[in-house]
């Protein structure tokens, strides 16, 4: 689940997603926003063997949870040059001229020079931008105490760390860590993440708690539509991990055949 991104360009927005670490571009409203066609661009990516297109549950800004088609800034970027500006209206030729000469740039600043703030960015989107992360403190603060200590400063970090422009300072160990980011890392296809998921989950909660003596703290994440309380993982339990999955592998590849 990702968090929808808007990014001003050139009086329009470009739609960003964050996918493993690494910024996307929503693709539908990025090409109609030229005048071309989404559909025929879609499928003209389908041929092309250097396109990189993930479908994303993305919550939007109702709150509502949609699927989205985003491709990383090298695909977007691509598709871009295969565009002549002579094919598109006048009045969107100059957005596209922007988008294949300076998209990269902006999207750069974003997630990585400044976090998720434009460094041209007006007094009040800077003041929208505080009051969120302020309203995001207020939430964490009244965790504390009922989830994991480490999930909640990680959180919290990359809470003052959006806030700021920077890249969020967080010990490696303590980066929150869940049953399915760890099966994705197994090349697993998301059904068979989903089909694992639950026997996984079960075997990790027993190995937890014969390790410490009590069950991992749990945190609410939003999941199949709903908000679901899910038991609280961090890096530093990875080698518990890696020994469940080790039990779990050949009836772990049995789910993935």
């Amino acid at each position: 689940m990702s968090d929808l991104i808007r990014i001003p360009f050139h009086g329009s927005e470009l739609l960003a997603v964050e996918i493993d670490g690494r910024p996307h571009i929503v693709l539908k409203p990025a090409i109609e926003a030229i005048g071309m066609d989404y559909d025929s661009q879609r499928q003209k990516l389908d041929t092309k063997s250097w396109a990189t297109k993930v479908l994303s549950t993305v919550v939007a800004a109702d709150g509502r949870a949609r699927q989205m088609l985003a491709v990383d800034v090298r695909t977007f970027l691509m598709l871009l040059a295969t565009i002549d500006e002579r094919r598109v209206n006048e009045d969107v030729r100059p957005l596209l001229v922007a988008y294949q000469s300076e998209v990269a740039d902006v999207v750069e600043q974003y997630f990585i020079q400044g976090g998720a703030i434009n460094p041209r960015a007006t007094v009040d989107q800077l003041s929208t931008i505080a009051a969120r992360a302020l309203q995001q403190a207020q939430v964490l603060r009244a965790l504390d105490g009922i989830v994991d200590s480490k999930w909640l400063e990680a959180k919290a970090r990359h809470v003052a760390a959006r806030a700021l422009g920077e890249e969020p300072e967080i010990v490696a160990a303590d980066r929150p860590l869940t049953v399915g980011e760890y099966l994705e890392e197994k090349d697993l296809a998301s059904y068979q993440v989903r089909r694992l998921s639950p026997q996984f989950g079960k075997r990790l909660k027993a190995a937890f708690y014969a390790k410490h003596g009590r069950s991992p703290q749990t945190v609410d994440r939003f999941i199949d539509g709903a908000i679901r309380p899910v038991a609280a993982y961090t890096e530093s339990d990875r080698r518990l991990f890696d020994q469940v999955y080790a039990d779990l592998e050949e009836w772990a590849f049995g789910a993935a055949s």
